[in-house]
């Protein structure tokens, strides 16, 4: 009696002939392609190839034609939810569930600002504190260096050249004339401890009944602190017309004269205590009594009251 046999016998028998096993077909399965989320449903053919037995596939490793349903039970028991339940949540077109997207209130964008805003005002505060301690800084240090005044003393005066006679000036009168040419040493003391001054003067001015005999000029000079420097000064005037003041004079018994003048100057002393942002500057007006001899040949020398410092 003979039974036919169905087909899952003759797969059954098959591993066990090779030999008498016969080559089945190529066949196609028909999948949706990745273009159908767009609503597009149409297909695409691809080729697979035929295996002798389940096991021999590569994509599906397990049960056969169950490995499908199981793969996709696999997949779909992630998506599970806490109470057990399989399909408690929607899908979208793909396939995927959905999953409530929790929102955050409020903008990054203030966070942002308010970070910026307080840079800024850290880096104001700290440019402001610079400032001001800079500021005391130099105060103190422009304080300290207030004392510290140059000592201006006048030394002595030769005269090397005294001449009056007659003549007349560029108009044509006639009047008597002095020409004088000298010397005027000045001593200058820096006492400050920690930095150097910048010397100078007005126009040292000789001066004779409000008239103005010879004038001379310091020469700007910088001076080390905690210097002592003696410094002369040319003081020149020839043939200056002496109009009225010239009748008071009168020569002496040996043909000399005797000139009642004085010197007025002021000196100026600058110093840089941190460069050019803390300076202290002080001045000292400078006025002295002497009587020029036009027969004597030795120095003017000036005592502490023949001078008066301001």
């Amino acid at each position: 009696m003979l039974h036919a046999k169905s087909e899952s016998d003759i797969t059954s028998l098959a591993p066990s002939s090779p030999s008498r096993s016969p080559k089945r077909p190529v066949y196609y399965v028909q999948s949706p392609s990745r273009d159908s989320q767009d609503g597009d449903k149409s297909t695409s053919m691809q080729p697979t190839p035929c295996f002798n037995s389940p096991m021999e596939s590569p994509s599906h490793p397990s049960f056969g034609r169950h490995s499908r349903n199981s793969s996709a039970s696999r997949f779909s028991g992630i998506f599970r939810s806490s109470s057990g339940r399989k399909n408690g949540r929607k899908r979208n077109d793909k396939g995927w569930p959905e999953c409530n997207v929790i929102l955050e209130e409020g903008k990054y964008d203030e966070f942002d600002e308010d970070e910026g805003l307080t840079r800024r005002c850290q880096a104001l505060l700290a440019l402001l504190g610079f400032v001001v301690l800079f500021s005391i800084f130099c105060l103190i240090i422009w304080g300290a260096g207030r004392p510290y005044k140059a000592e201006i003393t006048v030394r002595s005066l030769a005269v090397n050249n005294f001449y009056i006679g007659e003549g007349s000036d560029s108009t044509g009168v006639v009047t008597k004339m002095m020409t004088v040419n000298g010397s005027l040493r000045i001593s200058v003391y820096n006492p400050a401890t920690f930095y150097g001054i910048h010397v100078t003067s007005t126009p040292i001015n000789l001066i004779y009944s409000d008239i103005i005999v010879a004038t001379g000029q310091l020469k700007k000079y910088f001076q080390p602190r905690k210097s002592r420097r003696t410094v002369l000064v040319n003081i020149e005037g020839t043939k200056v017309p002496l109009y009225g003041a010239g009748s008071s004079l009168d020569a002496s018994t040996n043909g000399g004269f005797k000139v009642p003048s004085k010197l007025d100057f002021e000196i100026k002393s600058r110093g840089d205590v941190v460069g050019k942002l803390v300076r202290t500057k002080n001045k000292k007006q400078i006025s002295c009594d002497l009587v020029i001899d036009s027969t004597s040949n030795k120095p003017i020398k000036f005592k502490k009251n023949s001078c008066v410092y301001s």
